[in-house]
């Protein structure tokens, strides 16, 4: 049995990103002395819709077949169950490695462990719901893969490092010391066809639960 995440958010002094720059001294009482993707700020800026994800529904999840952590290639697209979830994140943390300077004051950044973690948890639901849970970043599928192995996750997640995915989708990033990472967006599918989206996805922690409230009302 997994250990879960700690997933109820804690006190966080600063966002600025000068206070959440790599190597902050020992003695910084402003941040903890280790990063701990598991714990959310209290004071992370919401997202906003922007409308990037407006053209979602009622689209076709693409035939493309992208590496996932179990080893395989997965085609989302052609799944056999009633619904087919795919979360979007930007990409999970390591503990005790910080992330890029100002992660946390972009909003939607943070939160992509307990989103994780909040689907895991919830996984037999989903189960019980026909519905097949992927997650899916540009992160590589070794970084994901020592993720799923150290949070215990369940279900495949799926590596879109060259962006294949997400551009026939035209899902929304933003950019962090060079790379284009993906916006939090929430896919839920029947038969390919995208039937609902959530975004922006705010708080991550809850991301589960709510698209479960949805499949149920649709089920």
């Amino acid at each position: 049995m997994w250990a879960p995440c700690r997933i109820g958010r804690t006190l966080a002094s600063s966002t600025s990103p000068g206070s959440l720059a790599a190597g902050h001294p020992k003695g910084d009482e402003n941040r903890d002395v280790l990063h701990d993707p598991t714990k959310l700020p209290l004071n992370l800026p919401r997202p906003e819709d922007d409308g990037a994800c407006d053209h979602l529904r009622g689209r076709y999840l693409r035939h493309v077949a992208l590496r996932a952590t179990s080893g395989s290639l997965i085609d989302v697209s052609d799944i056999p169950t009633i619904w087919t979830v795919v979360y979007v994140y930007p990409r999970t943390g390591v503990p005790g490695v910080e992330m890029p300077s100002g992660w946390d004051a972009i909003p939607g950044a943070r939160g992509c462990t307990p989103q994780s973690c909040s689907y895991r948890d919830d996984y037999e639901e989903f189960l019980r719901l026909d519905a097949l849970v992927f997650g899916l970043s540009t992160q590589a599928t070794g970084a994901q893969r020592e993720f799923a192995e150290r949070e215990h996750i369940p279900f495949p997640l799926l590596s879109d490092h060259d962006h294949e995915f997400g551009s026939a989708l035209e899902l929304p990033t933003f950019n962090v010391q060079g790379d284009d990472l993906y916006k939090r967006v929430t896919l839920i599918a029947r038969g390919g066809a995208i039937q609902h989206v959530r975004y922006p996805v705010f708080p991550p922690n809850e991301d589960a639960v709510e698209t479960l409230r949805w499949l149920r009302s649709h089920s």
